[in-house]
């Protein structure tokens, strides 16, 4: 059974750009209600022991497993967001091996920042963008609602949650504001080198 794992820093690191009290909901509460729901899905099935990729896996695209691959997938996107995410006071730049990349994808540190967040605000509803690897090549991808790179066969290595529980009571309708913080001053660089 899955439990919640422990954020990778203290609930108030992020502030001024994510609270503690938006870290007590989404994290506390809506993270927590993704893990308790695939819990009760799974007890005494053949997935009960199974770990969250292959439980995405075999749960992908099947209708009368939808509810299992929501939560599945929304348990892993969730883990994989925290951990994109670093405190503000240790700052992290891309790799050289990364940068390279970057640059030979987007142009440019700044073109990828921008892609980003054009991605984001275009996306409709709730749901994710990702920065990607597909081959020696990196992309921004967006997913809706509980999709995530794993069901496109891509490599996730950074996310931002786009739902509206991940900003709302900091930034209110403010998408791109809170994109926008987080790009500047939360990405966590690091976590993204070790998904290469």
């Amino acid at each position: 059974m899955f439990t919640l794992p422990s954020l990778p820093f203290i609930s108030n690191a992020l502030e001024p750009h994510i609270s503690a009290r938006t870290l007590e909901f989404h994290y506390g509460k809506h993270h927590q209600t993704y893990i308790d729901n695939l819990n009760k899905l799974i007890v005494g099935t053949a997935l009960e022991n199974e770990s969250l990729e292959n439980i995405i896996a075999q749960t992908t695209g099947v209708n009368e497993q939808a509810a299992i691959f929501n939560n599945a997938a929304q348990v892993y996107n969730h883990n994989f967001f925290w951990l994109s995410l670093q405190p503000v006071n240790t700052p992290s730049v891309p790799s050289e091996q990364l940068l390279t990349l970057i640059n030979t994808s987007f142009g440019s540190l700044d073109n990828f920042y921008s892609e980003f967040k054009n991605a984001a605000s275009g996306q409709f509803g709730s749901g994710w963008v990702w920065l990607v690897k597909d081959g020696e090549t990196l992309k921004i991808m967006k997913t809706t609602n509980a999709d995530n790179p794993l069901t496109h066969n891509l490599k996730p290595l950074l996310t931002i949650d786009v739902w509206e529980h991940a900003y709302y009571l900091d930034y209110q309708n403010r998408r791109v504001d809170f994109v926008t913080a987080v790009l500047a001053n939360l990405l966590n660089w690091e976590f993204a080198q070790t998904n290469l």
